[in-house]
This record gives structure tokens, sequence and C-alpha cells, in this order.
């Protein structure tokens, strides 16, 4: 084994393709053991904190906090011979005054994720994939060989291919870092200076958009003091005096879960041939079995929620009509009936919207189906949600009722043909035995995937569900 061994940001889901890091638990030249935690990195589908897989010393960290990364690019490299003698430690920290360069080479600019692919023009680059730098707009596709950096300098970028034949170069000649300055801001078309990665990270949070500042600091370079006194309002320097949009609109980058959620829901939308049904229903009985179930000792500590409810009486619709928890296999054209019901619970989170899903839902007791209820929902909005738990649903339920929305037309999670909404439960106005009563009534609407479920099976499921809400009983007599 050779002492330094790069750990590669592995796959955290099911066929992801690229990851960002929150933040790293441990710096260059720290210690670590095997197994132990040492990076935080937000997925399509979850927030997960990524053991070493290495025991020794960390000699080289790839990528910043707030980068994005592909797959399998590496991230860490860790000394796992620390006894065989001292090296120079490779970062990453705050760039030094110069960086070395290869003659004839244009200077590096550092960029979010690392890497070296996109153009100026959006184009693709290599692989396919058209990366944005932050404040700039896309970045430049020029094949630039890798720059040593000098002791100090920041390593933000991603390692040279392994086995990759290197040919011969000529002494590296010394840039300094006006000169970096320039060339860089030549190459993006207007900005006039650079800014190093904590600063841009700075200003993301910050919503400042770096493409409309002037720097003040070596090179044209644009410093943290740059960036802060924009955010206070001070006045600086923007490349069109006369619009000052920029300076009242927020950009907020799409990536992680946002975008994972963009992506489905369109593949969604323009793929399945949505149908959305609805049905009001009387659902005072079972609001009233919700109090006494809530009063026995069983449920003591646990949420009953009206929720629990609709998840109980979806589940024996489903049992009563299997064919509405199938997928379409579109490869084997192929409608897929599952033996097992996954239910998605859509979470409103701070990091978007989730839909972890409960296991076996089906097998489930009522007192079973509310701690996993409690639980789902308290881990998803924890952050701590695992990406296992966000695959394999079969049928989904979203509940709009907790923010006093009546209804809604839910598009499908990829892979399911159907979902439920649920909606606010209200004091109305309701005719019982030909007299008008106040009763708690709600509103229940169903989304399915036509070319799946036809309109018959779509109603009968959704008939059955809203019987078992208005008379509970209706549970025992189905067993």
């Amino acid at each position: 084994m050779s002492r330094f061994e790069d750990f590669r940001l592995p796959d955290l889901g099911e066929g992801l393709t690229e990851g960002e890091i929150l933040q790293w638990y441990v710096q260059v030249g720290d210690e670590v053991r095997l197994n132990q935690v040492i990076v935080e990195v937000e997925t399509a589908k979850a927030a997960v904190e990524v053991p070493s897989p290495y025991a020794g010393v960390v000699h080289r960290i790839h990528h910043w906090a707030g980068a994005t990364v592909d797959v399998g690019a590496p991230i860490l490299t860790v000394d796992t011979d620390p006894s065989a003698g001292p090296v120079e430690p490779a970062g990453p920290v705050e760039p030094a005054g110069t960086v070395e360069l290869s003659e004839n080479l244009v200077p590096p600019v550092p960029v979010e994720g690392g890497g070296s692919t996109g153009s100026l023009t959006g184009e693709p680059g290599p692989g396919g994939r058209t990366a944005t730098l932050v404040g700039y707009g896309p970045k430049t596709a020029v094949a630039v060989r890798r720059p040593r950096l000098s002791p100090g300098a920041a390593a933000a970028g991603e390692a040279p291919t392994a086995g990759a034949p290197l040919a011969p170069v000529k002494p590296p000649a010394r840039v300094s870092a006006a000169q970096v300055g320039a060339t860089a801001a030549s190459r993006f078309g207007g900005v006039t200076g650079l800014a190093k990665p904590p600063v841009r990270k700075l200003a993301k949070e910050l919503g400042v958009e770096l493409s409309v500042l002037t720097g003040t600091g070596a090179g044209g370079s644009i410093s943290r003091a740059d960036v802060e006194a924009a955010a206070a309002g001070a006045t600086l320097s923007v490349t069109d005096a006369g619009d000052d949009r920029s300076r009242r609109e927020t950009r907020v980058p799409v990536r992680g879960v946002r975008k994972h959620t963009a992506a489905a829901m369109v593949a969604s939308a323009f793929t399945a041939p949505h149908v959305t049904e609805f049905v009001t229903v009387d659902v005072t009985p079972t609001m009233e079995l919700r109090q006494r179930v809530q009063a026995m000792p069983e449920f003591a500590g646990v949420k009953v929620s009206p929720l629990l409810f609709v998840v109980k009486a979806l589940l024996l619709a489903v049992a009563r009509h299997p064919d509405i928890n199938s997928s379409w296999d579109e490869a084997a054209q192929e409608i897929v009936v599952k033996d097992y019901v996954h239910l998605g619970i859509a979470t409103a989170t701070p990091r978007g919207l989730l839909v972890p899903n409960i296991k076996d839902a089906d097998r489930l007791s009522l007192l079973e189906l509310a701690h996993a209820l409690q639980v789902l929902t308290e881990t998803a909005r924890d952050g701590r949600t695992a990406p296992a738990d966000m695959s394999g649903g079969t049928i989904t339920i979203t509940n709009v009722g907790v923010f006093g929305v009546d209804s809604g037309t839910p598009i499908l999670n990829p892979g399911e043909a159907a979902i439920l909404c649920f909606g606010a439960v209200r004091p109305m106005p309701w005719v019982v035995d030909n007299q008008v009563v106040v009763r708690q009534v709600t509103q229940l609407s169903l989304s399915f995937d036509h070319r799946v479920v036809d309109g018959q099976l779509g109603s009968m499921f959704l008939a059955d569900l809203a019987r078992v809400l208005n008379d509970p009983a209706t549970a025992l007599a189905w067993g």
C-alpha cells in the first residue's frame, strides 16, 4: 500500500453522481482513525457524515467546504505512515502571494467543486458537464495543466488521473499574484478581480454577487472586506452604474436536495400522464377516534395525528386494490405490482422537500405506524435521513393540511403510480339526516399515472379510503 492514500468521494446513495461538501471535521496535519467521521457531504437525497477508510495523518484536503464534487473524485489524501518522515503539508489554506506555473500556461482559477470542466459560453466540458463558478458565471474551457502550488497555497483542484502519462515540461516560471488576478479577470470578460474560495463562500452566504464588485485587494482581487461592505450596503463599483437590479436580487444555487427534486418533478410531469381526482369527506368519526386512541396507555408519549389515520386508511385501501401500488417499467414495457408498501411521507425540511418512506408499512400496527411516523419526521427535519430511507418508495402521502391548505394536485414521485394529498380538517356545515350540522371535513386528492391506473381503479381506491375515514368501523369489517 502506498504511503499516501487518496480517499475518493463514494456513491452515498443509489446512482448518485455528485455531492456538496458541507463541512470538514479535520484539518491538514490532524491524525485520523479508521472509520472516524471526517466530512459531512450533502447529496441529492440527504446530508451524510462520511468516515475515513484510512488511518494516519491528513496530508491534503482537495476541495473546500461548499464545493460540489463528482463521485469518485479525490477529496482527501491521508499519510498512512507518518513515522516515515516529515512531508510538506498540502492545504487547502489561504493562497500565498505567488503560484508556480509552467511556461505559456494561463493561471488556474479556483472553482467551486474543483475540476476544470465547462466553458465560458456554457458548452459542456469533458464528460458532458457544465460547471458554474459562483459569482462569475460559467467558467472557461481551456486545457490547463494543474499547477504545482507553492508551500501554503490552496489545493482546491482535482488530483491528476492515476497512471496518466506526464509529458516533460519546462521549469516553472513564477507569476505574481497581480498577474494571476489580471489574467483571470480578462478571461472572465469584465470581472475585475479574483476571489479566493473562502471569500466566494462568504459571498454566497451573504447573498453578494461577486461579478458586480471591484476588488481592492492585491492584483484587483476581491477581499472579505469588499464582500462584507457590499452586504452592509456600502457603495461599491458595479459593472453598470445605471442598473442596480443585481443589488435587489438574490440568487440561490440549485444543488443537493433542491436540484434532485427539480429534476425528479420535471421527469415525472413530462413522462407519466397525470390524472387527479378529489373527494370531500366528513371525518368527524375519525377525529373522535383519534381522541380516544390518544388517551390509551399504549399511546402515551406518542403523537397521534390525523395523518396517522389517513396512513392506516390508505394501507387498507391498498390491500383491497393492490394494482394502485405499482410502477411502470419503460424498458421492459411492464407494470410491476409491489407486494409490499414502502410508504413515502413528504416532509418539509430546511434543506428542501424530502420523501423518506416507512419500509413495509403494511405490516405495522397502528401503534407501530405512530412510532414510525414520529421518528421519520423528526429525523428528516434534523437532516439525519439516510439515503436508503428515501429509496424504494411505492406510494406517497403529502400532507398539505398542516399549512392550512385544503387540497392540491401533487406530482408523482418517479417510479410510483399514485400519490395522495391530505388537506386541512375544518369545521364546516354538513348535511346529516336531512339536517345541516357542523362537522369536521377534509378534502383528499389522488394523482395517479394513467398508464398504470385507469379511472375506475383510481376512483374505487379513493372512495374506499374516504369510506374508512368516514366510518372507521369499516376497517374491522375488512379485517
